[in-house]
């Protein structure tokens, strides 16, 4: 079967992969453009996902400014200050300082919420589901799923993506540490709006 090498760098460049796989990939989907894509995306979060436990102690602080009303300040790390200085880390910087100042998130990640602002949370949604006269059997399942619901917004990690809101920002950044070979990590964000203090 005759593979369009227009296909075959397509592919590269949408998953980061070399020539040789993204040829073997369409290989064996058959010619499937979509049905490689899909795989080879697979293939690069399994390893983006095994680079997560590496350290990140180089990156960038990028800032971005929306209509002279809202500033955001982040941090954003990786292994090397070669991958720090890529049109495509700082791209994801951006984009990233972006996401904070349209969705206004609390917490970069689940594991930063405060165990009694989670326990203040399901109390009050245990509360309004007992006064709905839920069962007890059924009441925590729903307490679980309100309480996750309201700290999706609240945490970077966890939000729909802005400009593609198929995936989270966590998926994005997996796709972009398969791209760049490199674990990627979100350090910290500071989150200014006029008129508006903590």
């Amino acid at each position: 079967m005759a593979i369009a090498v227009e296909d075959i760098k397509k592919l590269k460049e949408l998953t980061g992969v070399g020539l040789t796989d993204a040829k073997n990939a369409l290989v064996e989907a058959e010619g499937d453009f979509d049905k490689a894509l899909e795989a080879m995306r697979k293939k690069g979060l399994t390893r983006a996902e095994k680079k997560g436990d590496r350290e990140a102690r180089e990156g960038i602080v990028e800032s971005y400014v929306h209509s002279g009303r809202i500033g955001v300040v982040l941090e954003l790390n990786c292994e090397t200050d070669f991958v720090a200085r890529l049109e495509d880390f700082k791209r994801l910087a951006h984009e990233l300082a972006m996401q904070v100042a349209a969705m206004a998130p609390v917490y970069v990640s689940a594991d930063q919420i405060p165990a009694e602002e989670v326990e203040r949370v399901r109390a009050e949604s245990l509360e309004r589901v007992k006064n709905e006269g839920k069962p007890a059997e059924i009441a925590e399942k729903i307490v679980d799923g309100q309480v996750k619901k309201y700290f999706a917004d609240k945490v970077l990690l966890t939000q729909t993506y802005i400009l593609d809101d198929s995936k989270t920002v966590e998926q994005h950044i997996k796709e972009n540490i398969a791209k760049l070979g490199e674990n990627i990590v979100v350090g910290q964000f500071r989150r200014i709006e006029l008129g508006v203090s903590e």
